[in-house]
Formats: structure tokens, sequence, C-alpha cells
């Protein structure tokens, strides 16, 4: 299995529109990430875990010609906004047309049918995307294609929850800032946790570094990857060297592989 981090930013991006600091003037590619999205190449399959935003720059830049499926973590725009370009994939071989999968939960398919009305209309317009959605949760594993995926549940506020994913060794949590023990038995044996932080200092709706560090030791990955990560992480050499042994900031373009 292979992983690729297609962007590794907050809502906002780094550099932030308009914003001077030492990390958005930065030329260190590093610190440069686009809204956080992953590839994962597994079974013969391509999945994307989240479509913000830059979803087309981020399959351009990685040269993606082939997507199967699509999951998707909550209803916000930064990990939604991109999905009315999966067009280049439903129709890369026309005139055979090649629907895109796409997994979430019920609030986060209810806002994609209302978001993309379009795409889902009695008499649609020609070119539109063709999307079929699945409904997920945390009450069960699903399959796509023949990899069987597990959801984790957690709270990314108090009004909104959010899905993180396992496939095999790999688990994948972001926009989470608070998880339950019975979410958190279903990392066991992970070998590869990836996890959001969006900060050293605490947020209302993210992890910070701090908490993110805690869930890894209780986790204890073979090794871990921080993303989902303002400009308030610092410059990427610098906040690096504050890590343990074992966990790492990823960054945009970042491929690992994991058995």
């Amino acid at each position: 299995m292979k992983l690729i981090f297609l962007g590794t930013g907050t809502s906002q991006g780094v550099p932030v529109i308009g914003c001077q600091c030492e990390v958005c003037r930065s030329q260190d590619r590093r610190d440069a990430r686009l809204r956080t999205s992953a590839l994962i190449e597994v079974d013969g399959i391509t999945i994307v875990i989240d479509a913000g935003p830059d979803f087309r720059q981020q399959m351009l830049r990685n040269d993606v010609r082939k997507l199967d499926a699509i999951l998707l973590t909550h209803e916000h725009k930064d990990h939604t906004a991109g999905l009315d370009d999966v067009r280049a994939f439903n129709f890369v071989d026309f005139p055979e047309i090649h629907p895109m999968h796409i997994y979430a939960n019920r609030n986060t398919l209810s806002t994609i049918t209302k978001d993309f009305d379009y795409a889902f209309a009695q008499n649609k317009y020609r070119g539109v995307p063709v999307i079929e959605l699945h409904e997920v949760s945390a009450a069960e594993s699903f399959k796509v294609g023949d990899t069987m995926v597990t959801a984790i549940e957690g709270s990314h506020s108090e009004r909104f929850r959010v899905l993180g994913y396992r496939i095999g060794g790999l688990a994948y949590l972001t926009d989470f800032n608070s998880i339950s023990d019975d979410e958190m038995r279903k990392l066991e044996g992970v070998d590869t946790l990836v996890i959001n932080a969006l900060r050293w200092t605490e947020h209302s709706s993210h992890f910070s570094v701090g908490e993110a560090l805690d869930i890894i030791r209780r986790v204890a990955p073979r090794r871990a990857y921080l993303t989902h990560m303002s400009h308030g992480i610092g410059l990427y050499d610098e906040a690096q060297a504050k890590l343990p042994k074992g966990v790492m900031f990823a960054y945009d373009g970042l491929t690992i592989d994991i058995e």
C-alpha cells in the first residue's frame, strides 16, 4: 500500500492570503500546504480521502490518471469543494463513463446533494459529474472494491461528527478534536497513524500538537505523521526538531509505503 499526502494544510492553506509571517514567506516547499487530502493505492485501486478546493491542482500535480473512489471525512468545504472536478475521471474514456464512488456519513452526503444538486437532478444537463453515493458509518466496516475499510468516528466540535478511516495497517484521522475509547480500540495494531495537529496551542475544533501526541502515545504505532497544519506550526525544520522519534510533520508530496 502506498500513501501520498496531496495536501497537509488547514482550511486556509499555507501561505495564507495576505499573511507576511515567516512561514507564509518561506521558500521551503515543505512550508507550502494545500488543503488536507491524501491518496492511497491498495489492491490495485486508487482512493482519495477528501476533495477540497485544491483537488484539481492536487490531481494534476501528482499525475493522477485513475481514481476509483473518494472517502469524505465530513462536510466542510475545505474537504468537499472540489467534487465538481471528478468529471475529468468520469469522462476520461468517453463514451465509456466511470461513475465516481463517494463514501461518507449521512450528514456529509446530504450536504453534497445540496451543494452539487445539478449532479443529482432529474433532468441533468450534459457534462455534469457522475457520482454514486454510499452512506457509511462507524457502526460497521465496508468495502471499496475488495478493500476493507473501517470508519472511525470522532468529534470535530460539539456540532460536528467526523470520520477517519483505517485500511489495513494505516489509519487516517483529520479534523478530530476528541475520540472515544470505543473508537480508539479500532486503532489497535496500527502500523502508521496519520492525525491532525492544527497548531501548538489548543483549539476548539482540532487537536493541537500536544493532543495529537497524546493519541499517538496511546495507539503506539510504529510511526506517525501529523497533518492539517496551520502556519502557526512554524518553519518546517524548526518544528520537526521538537517532535519525538517516530513522529513527523507530513508535507505535500510526501510518499510512504505501508506493509
